[in-house]
């Protein structure tokens, strides 16, 4: 058996590159900027033993981290500032997240945790723990983590 066989292979992530996949249908997005992002991450993936479900990375610009959780879940939840929910519900316009591939060439886009048979979403319930949870370290206000003041 080959790695890529092994691997938990979502029928939403492409084989190769990265395609974009109209939120709402196979999963909502919750997307929270740079190092904000970056720490509630890792705390999921910390709080999970690394099983904390798909998150991507955009390597590029804002460097936005995008949770993704199950259809529905994103609007099921208020959310704490700085949280872009994207989803189906009450929805005026679509919205597409770029979704990698689980192997190969996928720039700009990267996992920073990947979907499992155990996790094929991440848990709304426990982002949304792990956001406040940040938000109450130090350094960090009402939007999130902070860089300290010089």
């Amino acid at each position: 058996m080959t790695m890529t066989n092994a691997i938990h292979w979502p029928e939403w992530v492409p084989v190769v590159g990265h395609q974009l996949r109209l939120s709402g249908v196979h999963f909502d997005a919750l997307r929270i900027q740079g190092v904000r992002g970056e720490r509630v991450a890792a705390r999921l993936i910390e709080e999970t033993d690394g099983d904390a479900g798909p998150v991507v990375c955009e390597a590029v610009g804002f460097r936005w981290m995008y949770f993704l959780v199950a259809p529905g879940a994103a609007a099921a939840h208020e959310w704490p500032l700085g949280v872009q929910r994207f989803g189906a519900a009450r929805r005026r316009t679509a919205a597409y997240i770029g979704v990698p591939a689980l192997d190969g060439e996928t720039w700009p886009l990267r996992w920073y945790s990947e979907p499992t048979p155990t996790a094929p979403h991440v848990d709304a319930a426990r982002l949304r723990a792990a956001l406040l949870g940040t938000a109450t370290e130090p350094g960090a206000g009402r939007e999130g983590p902070r860089s300290p003041r010089p």
